[in-house]
């Protein structure tokens, strides 16, 4: 059964698609000549009833999960289950503490979902502390502990929302799923709800995260706003606060549209301790810990022992390895572990039961007009009542003082006693402050013989005066709603500040330099086998973080960019390991087919995992390979018949830097010997004067 409202909301929909899809001017589509002439083409032609259903349906869907599902309402901060869930606690509400079971099966009259979804989402509020009054085990913010069973814990509403949201006179009502029921449309809620909860949903083709607020704060920026002079609006500073406390660095954060990273609060104690105190919001001490266990196998935290004594409050205690630095493992905790996460905030809501995507100053604007209005209406309901109690009391007095009631003793029909009466009260009519209708003679025919009495008769009168004293307060108030407003609001700071106190902690956060603290995470090291590696036993070549990307060159100008393997076979060939830097400049000599050449060259990218070859190919060999440039290469040449140079030094300088697949500049056909950046003992230092200069082609 589709209710009404639904189909209100479907049209809503498609006069919104209407709206934003202008029509376009009528063009012949070519397509439908070929369809003409070819046939029915599935891509292109119009389909039959069965598309426009499925549409529609879909439609329909879309509609249903947005506005009755997953978003909530800008008017009460609710989604429908928490709605219906705090209509069914005011109905079943006696000041006593309910069975959570029996409230779920009152709530689904209302709604059409099972009772896991309800007892859930009813445990959700109750943990975020203003509506619901829990008693039992309702799970734990800082573990992670999941409530018990709808069956063994109870539940009643908070003075607060039995107070602020609700108000059968000035709530709209429609008919339930079922048509069994009447169900609110939105709460006359008084207080901005949906700040102060906050809210996750996804729905089709949109989600909502909305972050919680502080209630003091929200309440002090709602006076702010009500002070505010229409020419210069006030500019509001709020920020979210989080059950489970910690730091929050709010700099990528726009007033509920941004994102916020969050810390975890760490102190640093005697015998080289680090206590963590507090939680950032969205992680438990269960998952913190596991997070701070992997980083401890991954050798990322130089941590001994993990004590988790959280209770009612959080309280993990790392002890350190000896001659640890307490300052560089509590960075190490923020970088590798969940000491420190960031959420996403998008701020889209239902605003006459149609999304809109808004900040927090224009919802807190507009909760405050809201306040204002309800606080009229109940002003005008309070002036409405106190208006009747004067005409009925005021009637009842001059019944009795006037002894109208003598004048029907001789009446023999009702119609003579309806008339005598109104005989007998037309002297009196400008005591009164409205006409005498039928109603108000049945009342006085009510009247008992006992409230004749004298003693009734001051006690009417007492309760005339204290009636029109609070009307002339209640028609003041009305006159200055504004002021009302701020007096009303400064009630409620005075009554929930102590027990609303801001929990999470505003900082500036300094980026940790991950690479810094993992510089000598890992060891690269080398065995007799051949094989080099993190997990590898022998001499240590490298130190490097596991964030790092090494370049290895093979003896032959093979080269691989890849991340710190645990075991690679490289043999004897292995020439070079280093970290990678894709702008580090090389000097390298290769000999390919007898002839030797020179190049200055950067690696620039690679692929990762993937050979490449600085020189001309597997047969060449790798001579010489220094980094950036030397002042000179000095080659000593193999003796050969008839060879009349026997050495030379060669300068890198003459020779351009290019891309590492470039060949290089030829440097000679000889045979080398040996080949160095610095002359070595090899060098004849006698032969310098009839060495000519080498020439690089």
């Amino acid at each position: 059964m589709v209710s009404k409202k639904k189909d209100e909301d479907l049209e809503l929909f498609e006069e919104v698609a209407k709206e934003e899809t202008p029509e376009a001017p009528e063009v012949p589509d070519p397509v439908e000549v070929v369809e003409e002439k070819k046939g029915f083409d599935p891509l292109h032609s119009e389909h039959g009833p069965l598309n426009q259903m499925i549409r529609s349906n879909f439609l329909e869907y879309a509609t249903y999960v947005i506005c009755d599902r997953a978003i909530p309402a800008l008017e009460d901060g609710l989604k429908p289950v928490q709605r219906r869930i705090m209509h069914a606690l005011k109905e079943k509400d006696d000041g006593r503490f309910i069975k959570v079971a029996n409230i779920v099966g009152h709530t689904m009259q209302y709604h059409p979902h099972g009772d896991a979804s309800i007892a859930d989402a009813l445990v959700t509020l109750t943990n975020k502390r203003y509506l619901i009054e829990g008693q039992g085990n309702y799970g734990n913010l800082f573990t992670g502990d999941r409530a018990a069973a709808s069956r063994y814990i109870e539940c009643r509403l908070t003075e607060l929302a039995r107070k602020e949201l609700f108000n059968k006179e000035l709530t709209e009502w429609i008919a339930s799923y079922d048509g069994r029921n009447q169900e609110p449309v939105s709460l006359p809620c008084k207080l901005p709800l949906m700040l102060m909860l906050g809210a996750d949903g996804i729905a089709v083709g949109l989600s909502t995260s909305i972050m919680p607020h502080n209630f003091i704060e929200l309440l002090e920026a709602q006076i702010e706003i009500l002070r505010e002079k229409k020419r210069t609006p006030v500019e509001l500073n709020l920020l979210p606060d989080f059950q489970t406390g910690g730091l929050m660095d709010v700099s990528e954060y726009n007033k509920g549209n941004g994102k916020v990273k969050l810390r975890a609060k760490i102190e640093a104690r005697k015998n080289n301790r680090l206590v963590i105190t507090e939680v950032p919001h969205g992680t438990n001490t269960e998952s913190l810990t596991s997070s701070i266990e992997d980083a401890v196998k991954k050798k990322k935290l130089a941590v001994r022992t993990i004590d988790d004594f959280t209770a009612e409050k959080v309280e993990i205690e790392l002890t350190l390895s000896p001659g640890a630095s307490q300052e560089k493992v509590t960075q190490a905790l923020y970088a590798f572990t969940k000491c420190e996460s960031s959420v996403s905030s998008r701020l889209i809501c239902l605003r006459d039961n149609r999304p809109v995507e808004m900040t927090i100053d224009e919802v807190l604007r507009e909760n405050t007009k809201q306040l204002l209005k309800i606080l009229e209406g109940e002003l005008e309901l309070r002036k409405a009542k106190l208006l009747d109690d004067f005409h009925n009391k005021t009637l009842v007095q001059i019944f009795v003082e006037n002894r109208i009631y003598k004048k029907i003793e001789h009446c023999k029909t009702y119609e003579a006693v309806y008339a005598a009466i109104y005989k007998g009260l037309d002297p009196f009519k400008d005591k009164l402050r409205r006409t005498i209708v039928d109603e108000d003679i049945e009342m006085l025919l009510a009247v008992r013989i006992k409230r004749i009495s004298l003693f009734d008769i001051e006690k009417n009168r007492k309760d005339i005066e204290d009636i029109l004293a609070e009307l002339a307060e209640v028609e003041k108030n009305l006159k200055a709603l504004t002021g009302y407003a701020i007096r009303y609001i400064k009630r409620l700071i005075k009554d929930y500040k102590d027990q609303y106190p801001r929990c999470t902690e505003s900082a500036s956060f300094k980026e940790v330099e991950v690479r810094e603290l993992t510089a000598t995470e890992l060891q690269i090291k080398r065995d007799e086998n051949g094989y080099i590696g993190t997990n590898v036993k022998g001499e240590t070549i490298l130190e490097c973080s596991s964030l790092d990307k090494l370049l290895v060159i093979w003896t032959d100008g093979k080269y691989k960019v890849m991340p710190p393997p645990e075991k690679l076979f490289v043999d004897d060939s292995l020439k070079r390991c280093e970290i990678f830097d894709r702008e580090k400049s090389f000097t390298a000599v290769y000999t390919d087919a007898r002839i030797t050449y020179m190049k200055r060259f950067k690696i620039g990218g690679a692929i990762m995992g993937r050979d490449y070859f600085l020189t001309l190919g597997e047969k060449s060999k790798l001579q010489l390979l220094v980094d950036g440039t030397p002042e000179g290469v000095y080659v000593k040449y193999r003796p050969a018949k008839g060879q009349r140079i026997h050495q030379q030094r060669f300068n890198p300088t003459d020779i351009a830097v290019k891309s590492v697949k470039s060949r290089g500049n030829r440097m000679t056909t000889k045979s080398i010997k040996y080949i160095g950046d610095e002359p070595g003992r090899w060098w004849d230092h006698n032969d310098e004067g009839a060495m000519p200069e080498g020439v690089m082609l």
